[in-house]
């Protein structure tokens, strides 16, 4: 993340020249550093030589799409791997918007979209992260939530964004520290898919919830010794899940 003193610097990957060089000027006008790419492939040669505060990805380009450029970006090592992503949607269908967050996108945007709704979640996202990293100290900021909560041998560390197992870290995007976060908060309480659709990814109108089900298997990979088998992060038939942190014994 750049210092607090230079303006963030945000990547913007889009094919339409025209689109992208808009967003580009608006961003700029509103003092964020940019850079642009085309396409998947020159935006992969950016990210190999400089760090990004965010980056803005179209989905529908074409060669390697932004659903499987997100899913590159997030295998990165290091804080780069981390940095916030929003997609942008041509078509806005729900699912569309919830296959890119459980690919790791952290916001959506549906085209065509209001720029200066795009500089508000922009700004969101880079404000979450520095609440998170508690770098920000702003009167009008969230409070950052807890350090870390520690469940069996397992401790997720909202500031830095992982999960340690073991002695072995893990590396969460926003969005899974959010869904954590929101589970752990309504530990042993049923949580319905249509709640976090609502409150964490703030999808409000009807879509078919099954499609959080894919975000809950990448977790349980995380947190569970046997994905298969969960112990912590429960399903509730007809519902949705229901985060346990410490299992009963079994008898």
């Amino acid at each position: 993340m750049s210092p607090a003193s230079e303006p963030r610097h945000l990547l913007v990957v889009d094919d339409d020249d025209r689109i992208r060089e808009l967003i580009k000027e608006y961003l700029a006008r509103a003092g964020f550093r940019v850079s642009t790419a085309p396409d998947a492939a020159a935006a992969r040669k950016l990210v190999e030589q400089l760090a990004f505060d965010l980056l803005v990805l179209d989905v529908m380009m074409p060669g390697e799409n932004g659903f499987a450029f997100a899913t590159w970006l997030r295998g990165r090592p290091g804080e780069m791997g981390r940095t916030p992503v929003l997609i942008l949607t041509a078509r806005g269908l729900p699912d569309d918007r919830i296959a890119g967050l459980a690919l790791g996108a952290d916001d959506y945007l549906a085209k065509p979209f209001d720029l200066g709704i795009l500089i508000a979640r922009i700004r969101g996202l880079l404000r979450r992260r520095e609440w998170l990293v508690g770098s920000m100290a702003s009167p009008a900021a969230e409070p950052p939530p807890s350090a870390a909560f520690t469940f069996g041998d397992k401790t997720i560390d909202f500031a830095a964004l992982e999960l340690r197992v073991r002695g072995e870290v893990f590396p969460l995007t926003l969005m899974e520290v959010n869904v954590l976060k929101y589970l752990i908060e309504h530990e042993g309480k049923p949580v319905s898919r249509k709640k976090m659709l609502d409150e964490v990814w703030g999808l409000h109108e009807d879509t078919d919830t099954r499609a959080i089900d894919n975000f809950i298997v990448r977790l349980r990979r995380y947190i569970e010794d046997d994905p298969t088998h969960p112990t912590h992060l429960l399903t509730v038939r007809g519902v949705g899940y229901r985060f346990i942190a410490e299992p009963p014994a079994k008898t």
